[in-house]
């Protein structure tokens, strides 16, 4: 075996493992996370008599994932027809937004994003509404859905 066949063999070996490793990460990342097994997960919130009579309510929920309890914000709204809860995150960039009560909205402090008292946009960079998430009421309790890895959720 001469030498320039020993460097052409190895600069080919080098090249199909990098071109293999890449592809392996690609088909990693290119797999639907939503066909991964979830599961939803109802968390007591608070008690049904603690809503608000009517507008917008800061509250937090908990719930244990991985042996880890995570406390998570939400809030909770009460307008002429319903009740539902939203996301703080901001859409833009997921920046906790705040409640303004003298403006009746909620503005990302980060980069000027504004939602109106339903969530939707009102002006700022945001591509979307703030996310509803799963609301229920049983037995006075109230009840926010989280989606966990089916794992967790057991």
């Amino acid at each position: 075996m001469t030498r320039r066949d020993f460097l052409t063999g190895t600069v080919k070996v080098v090249i199909s493992a990098l071109v293999t490793g890449v592809m392996a990460v690609a088909a990693y990342f290119m797999y639907p996370a939503g066909l991964r097994s979830r599961a939803m997960v109802y968390c007591d919130c608070m008690d049904e008599d603690a809503l608000p009579k009517k507008g917008v309510k800061r509250a937090e929920y908990r719930y244990t994932q991985k042996g880890r309890e995570m406390a998570v914000g939400v809030f909770i709204v009460k307008d002429d027809n319903a009740v539902y809860a939203l996301s703080p995150v901001c859409t833009h960039l997921g920046c906790l937004v705040n409640y303004n009560r003298h403006k009746n909205e909620f503005i990302c402090p980060c980069h000027g994003g504004r939602y109106d008292a339903s969530g939707k946009v009102i002006s700022g960079p945001p591509p979307g509404p703030l996310a509803r998430l799963p609301l229920k009421i049983e037995n006075g309790r109230v009840y926010i859905g989280v989606m966990l890895p089916a794992a967790a959720a057991a």
